[in-house]
């Protein structure tokens, strides 16, 4: 990874402080429109060398920026992370439906033979993602909705990652028990 990735990454993930701490200081079509550029730098850098889904992530990010900057409302902004998780949901959905799998993907990354076992068991991470992106998207809706921004930043800035950093641990965990190792 890059070090523009890695502050791309960082811009990414750090997405629910800056609006918290940018609020009052900047116009929600600022923000709108950082968003606009960083994720448009981020995949101009990146498009040769990226998956097909990341045209995906970019399109749907662009077209929230440019709806978010059109609106120019703060409480738009708040929309962002309930769109990732839709953008999340429907690529790992489309890859249960048109296999392999997100997951098994990725693992073949690190052993290209893998075993059936392996496939069916890539297959079930998937649909737990699936499932996460549900539970995720739907509470980011939840704070999305309530429009108490320290709540969303909170849920969003913090929780939402522990709770992926958890699912991913334990999946873990769970994984090398199966193989044994």
């Amino acid at each position: 990874m890059t070090w523009l990735n890695v502050i791309f990454v960082g811009l990414t993930i750090l997405y629910p402080f800056v609006v918290y701490l940018a609020l009052g200081h900047l116009e929600p079509r600022i923000l709108a429109l950082i968003l606009l550029i960083v994720f448009g730098m981020r995949y101009l850098i990146g498009r040769r060398s990226a998956p097909r889904y990341a045209t995906w992530l970019f399109f749907g990010v662009a077209s929230f920026a440019i709806v978010a900057f059109a609106i120019g409302s703060e409480s738009t902004l708040y929309y962002y992370p309930v769109l990732i998780n839709v953008i999340l949901f429907v690529l790992f959905g489309y890859s249960i439906v048109y296999p392999p799998s997100l997951i098994e993907r990725i693992a073949r990354l690190r052993e290209p033979e893998l075993p059936p076992g392996g496939i069916v068991y890539t297959r079930k991470v998937t649909l737990v993602w699936l499932g996460f992106f549900v539970m995720n998207g739907s509470i980011a809706l939840a704070t999305a909705i309530h429009g108490d921004v320290a709540l969303w930043s909170l849920y969003n800035g913090l929780i939402a990652y522990v709770l992926m950093g958890a699912l991913f641990l334990v999946e873990l965990l769970i994984r090398r028990q199966v193989r044994g190792t």
